[in-house]
């Protein structure tokens, strides 16, 4: 921990220091991700990448990759995140050879976070797209995914209403959770068992929870 006698780094030396330091970790693990994180603190540093490759944003997606691997297979044509952000799960799914993905893309309607995205990604441009726009207004039936994934369906009021609008047997990963307390999730959870009947999946892969020190993430993976 750092003695509080210490100078505070003016914040152009801790850019360059954290970019400094994610350049030799991604050198020393050749992880395409870290790399990708490197040029976004280099190119947007108003990016929240920080909060966005936390340590429990990381242990909650892989989780997320690690069970779906198990659950699902590793062969996948399309995969769409949905509430995006700055496309960490897809360079996740992208980087991991363990999986065979033609295509990851990520989906958010915060139109400031796809050239960010993009950055991330670099080293998957042919297999990455980021899209700014609305998951209430997708056309599902003509994206052709084979897999649709949502880690926040905890901001989403009528679950069921919204997969409904995604074709029958197309397989989906969701996550939610019981942190009641913050305002903008709107549709918690307290049990797996209470998120599996929000969700009503016509196929059940994988139901599942993961605590953490404020609350438990939950897991669903299957077909609607």
């Amino acid at each position: 921990m750092k003695h509080t006698s210490h100078p505070q780094l003016p914040v152009s030396d801790w850019y360059e220091n954290a970019f400094d330091l994610t350049r030799g970790i991604a050198a020393y693990t050749a992880s395409p991700l870290i790399a990708g994180i490197a040029r976004v603190i280099a190119k947007h540093p108003d990016a929240d990448i920080a909060n966005a490759f936390n340590h429990k944003q990381v242990a909650c997606k892989l989780w997320a990759r690690d069970t779906l691997l198990k659950a699902a297979g590793k062969s996948y044509e399309r995969i769409v995140v949905l509430g995006g952000w700055y496309g960490i799960l897809p360079a996740m799914l992208l980087e991991d050879c363990r999986f065979e993905i033609a295509m990851a893309e990520s989906y958010d309607i915060d139109p400031s976070v796809e050239t960010v995205a993009h950055t991330l990604n670099a080293a998957f441009a042919e297999r990455f797209r980021a899209v700014t726009a609305d998951m209430y207004a997708i056309d599902y039936q003509r994206l052709g995914a084979d897999l649709i994934v949502n880690t926040s369906c905890e901001h989403i009021a009528d679950l069921r209403g919204w997969l409904d609008m995604i074709p029958k047997g197309t397989r989906v990963l969701l996550q939610s959770n019981d942190y009641f307390s913050e305002p903008t999730h709107i549709n918690c959870v307290e049990t797996i068992e209470a998120f599996a009947d929000q969700a009503k999946l016509a196929t059940l892969d994988f139901a599942g929870a993961l605590p953490t020190k404020k609350y438990t993430r939950f897991m669903l993976i299957g077909k609607v």
